[in-house]
């Protein structure tokens, strides 16, 4: 498992979708990149084969942490109370994410100005995962 260095890491835990997750993310964040991935073998006592055992994927300097749920204990839904915030370099970057992260998803917010920042969104994609991206 490739360990984060930073102190506090956002681990999201899914229901047999953590891979697929991984891999939208990888495609669809401006600069994610799957740093990990190690699986459920066959027969293990702990877990669904071929569900996530343990993933990382980094955004800049960030990590985001992976896992899946047996299918006997499921993980509760995620919720917007809690937020994933992207601060995007430019407005193409900002433009890809919120494209992406919008396709099957649900946009609660934007994209417009608010304030000072030039672009605002909220968006919660097809896994239930809620970003809150900004371009200033």
């Amino acid at each position: 498992m490739h360990l984060p260095t930073q102190r506090l890491s956002t681990f999201l835990t899914f229901n047999g979708n953590a891979r697929e997750a991984m891999e939208f993310y990888a495609a669809v964040v401006p600069g994610a990149r799957i740093e990990s991935l190690a699986l459920f073998g066959e027969g293990a006592p702990n877990g669904d084969e071929g569900t996530v055992l343990n993933g990382s994927l980094s955004i800049g300097d960030a990590n985001l942490l992976f896992m899946d749920m047996q299918a006997a204990s499921p993980a509760p839904a995620f919720s917007w109370a809690t937020s994933l915030f992207l601060a995007c370099a430019d407005e193409d970057e900002f433009d890809r994410a919120f494209a992406g992260l919008s396709q099957d998803g649900a946009v609660m917010m934007g994209p417009e100005p608010v304030m000072d920042l030039r672009k605002v969104a909220w968006v919660t994609d097809r896994f239930g995962v809620t970003w809150q991206m900004v371009w200033d």
